[in-house]
C-alpha cells in the first residue's frame, strides 16, 4: 500500500496516545497520528497532512469504540482547544500519563529500572482550575477560549467544566456587562479598542475571587461600573483589577495596573499557611493537588532541621515557605519580580525570617550563591516546561548538593535533565506522577536524587 495522500479516506486501528494526547494508527506501517483517537479505536479518517515519516488525520467516524471512550460531558469539547482527553475515561488517563512519564524517562533519561511510584490521582476530575484565562473577541463580543488548531477563532463558552460554579457566574456577568455597555474590543489587525482578555481567579483555601481585565489602554472610568456589577454578583469578588498592556502580543500580563474594586490581591490558604497572589503571579491551578505535591516534596527534602536549602523557580515561595518551617536557612530564587515581591510579602504575613527571596534568571544568580559561600545540602527545582537552561544545569552539578528535588510539568525535560544528573554523579530515587490537570495530556511529577 501507497504511503496515503492528503484528502486520501482510510480505516485505522489506534493503538496507542503521542505526548499531546492524539491517538497513533499505522497503515502499513506509516505512523498517522489523530486528534481525538483513542487506543482500541477502530476509525475511518480522512488524511490532513502527510509527510515523508508520519501524517495526521481527522476522524470522520468511530467504526469500533475504545473500550475507554466515553461521551464527553462538555458541549464545546473538540472545538474547543482546552481539555482534549475528556473522550478517555479517568483510569486510562492516570494510566497514559504514567506511562508517559516512565517512556521518556527510559527513552530519555536513560534512566534504567526507574521506581515510578503510582500516580496520584485528582479528587476532583472537573472543576479543580483555580485560574482561567478568557479571550475577548468580537463580534459579539465573544468572552471564550480559542478552537482547537486555531488562535485566531474564539469560541464563546458559556460555562467551562474545569471551573468552579462562581468562576462561571463571573465568566457570565463579565460577558453580560460588555455587551450590555458596548465596550469596546480591542482589534488586533486595527490595532484599535479596549478590551483584551478576563483572568478569573478563586482561593479554595478562603473563597475569594479576582476578576483580572486586561486592556489596552487605562479606561477605570469605563470599567468601575462593571467590577461593582461583578462584586455584586459574585460577592466572594476581593479583588477586580485592570492590566493595561500596549503590546501586540497575545499575552494576558499588563505592564501597569489599577484596582478597579477591592484590593490588588487574594489570599490563597494551603498547608497552613496564607499566600498572597496578585493578578501578575504564577500560582499552582489546582488547589487540592498542589497540596500533595508539596507533601511530595517535604517528604523528598527529608530535612532535619539544620540544612540550608535553595529552591529554584520559586514563583510566590509557596515551596520555600513551607521548607523554611523545617530547615535552617532557604533561598527562594525566580526571574518574575511580582513573583518575588509577592513571596516577600507571603513570608511577612506568615512570620518567616529564615527565607530569602532573589530575583533574576536561575543560571546568573546560583553563581552568584555560590561565590557568596552558600552550599545548601538540598535543593529543589521547579522549572518552566522548558526545563534548566544548560548552564543552569552544569552549575547545579557543579555545587553538588546532597540531595535534589525536581519537579516537573513535562516529562521530555525531566527526562533530559535527569539524564544530565545522572552523568554528572546523581542516583534517581524515586519518581512521582501527579495529575494536577485532568482531561488534558499534561502532567506532573517529582523526582529525588541523591549525590551517589
Amino acid at each position: 500500500m501507497a504511503r496515503p495522500r492528503r484528502g486520501d479516506t482510510i480505516e485505522l486501528a489506534i493503538d496507542d496516545l503521542a505526548f499531546g494526547g492524539e491517538g497513533v494508527g499505522r497503515a502499513d506501517g506509516y505512523v498517522v497520528f489523530v486528534r481525538g483517537g483513542l487506543p482500541g479505536d477502530r476509525l475511518r479518517v480522512r488524511v490532513t497532512e502527510s509527510r515523508a515519516r508520519y501524517g495526521r488525520a481527522a476522524v470522520e467516524a468511530v467504526l469500533v469504540p475504545s473500550p475507554d471512550r466515553v461521551e464527553p460531558p462538555c458541549p464545546y469539547f473538540g472545538r474547543c482547544g482546552g481539555c482534549r482527553l475528556q473522550h478517555l475515561a479517568y483510569p486510562a488517563q492516570l494510566a497514559f500519563k504514567e506511562k508517559q512519564v516512565r517512556d521518556c524517562l527510559e527513552r530519555l533519561g536513560a534512566a534504567t529500572a526507574v521506581t515510578l511510584r503510582p500516580i496520584v490521582p485528582a479528587p476532583q476530575p472537573y472543576g479543580y482550575r483555580n485560574k482561567m484565562e478568557f479571550t475577548v473577541a468580537a463580534p459579539g463580543p465573544i468572552v471564550g477560549l480559542h478552537a482547537a488548531e486555531r488562535y485566531d477563532v474564539v469560541l464563546d463558552i458559556e460555562r467551562c467544566l474545569l471551573q468552579s460554579d462562581a468562576m462561571n457566574l463571573l465568566l457570565d456577568e463579565v460577558r453580560g456587562q460588555v455587551r450590555a455597555r458596548a465596550l469596546p474590543v480591542w482589534d488586533p489587525a486595527a490595532e484599535r479598542g479596549l478590551l483584551r482578555f478576563v483572568a478569573l481567579r478563586e482561593a479554595r483555601g478562603t473563597g475569594e475571587a479576582m476578576v483580572n481585565v486586561v486592556a489596552a489602554a487605562p479606561d477605570v472610568e469605563a470599567l468601575v461600573p462593571v467590577a461593582e456589577a461583578l462584586r455584586a454578583r459574585v460577592p466572594s469578588t476581593t479583588s477586580v483589577v485592570l492590566n493595561v498592556t500596549a503590546k501586540k502580543a497575545s499575552v494576558a500580563v499588563g505592564t501597569e495596573e489599577h484596582v478597579l474594586l477591592g484590593r490588588d490581591h487574594i489570599t490563597e490558604s494551603l498547608g497552613g499557611l496564607a499566600f498572597q497572589v496578585s493578578a501578575n503571579s504564577f500560582f499552582q491551578t489546582n488547589t487540592a493537588q498542589a497540596e500533595r505535591l508539596f507533601a511530595l516534596v517535604l517528604e523528598a527534602c527529608a530535612l532535619a532541621g539544620d540544612e540550608t536549602v535553595i529552591d529554584l523557580f520559586s514563583g510566590t515561595g509557596a515551596i520555600s515557605l513551607l521548607l523554611a518551617r523545617r530547615a535552617r536557612r532557604v533561598f527562594g530564587v525566580e526571574l518574575a519580580a511580582a513573583a518575588v515581591a509577592d513571596a516577600v510579602r507571603n513570608a511577612r504575613a506568615n512570620g518567616i525570617e529564615n527565607c530569602t527571596f532573589l530575583a533574576g534568571e536561575v543560571r546568573h544568580v546560583l553563581p552568584a550563591l555560590m561565590r557568596d559561600g552558600v552550599r545548601p545540602e538540598v535543593v529543589v527545582a521547579d522549572p518552566p516546561r522548558a526545563g534548566f537552561h544548560p548552564r543552569a544545569l552544569e552549575t547545579l552539578a557543579t555545587l553538588a548538593p546532597g540531595r535534589l528535588v525536581y519537579v516537573s510539568c513535562n516529562p521530555a525535560t525531566l527526562a533530559r535533565d535527569v539524564g544530565e544528573l545522572l552523568r554528572a554523579g546523581y542516583r534517581l530515587d524515586w519518581v512521582q506522577p501527579v495529575d494536577m490537570f485532568p482531561q488534558t495530556p499534561h502532567i506532573e511529577a517529582v523526582a529525588r536524587l541523591t549525590r551517589a
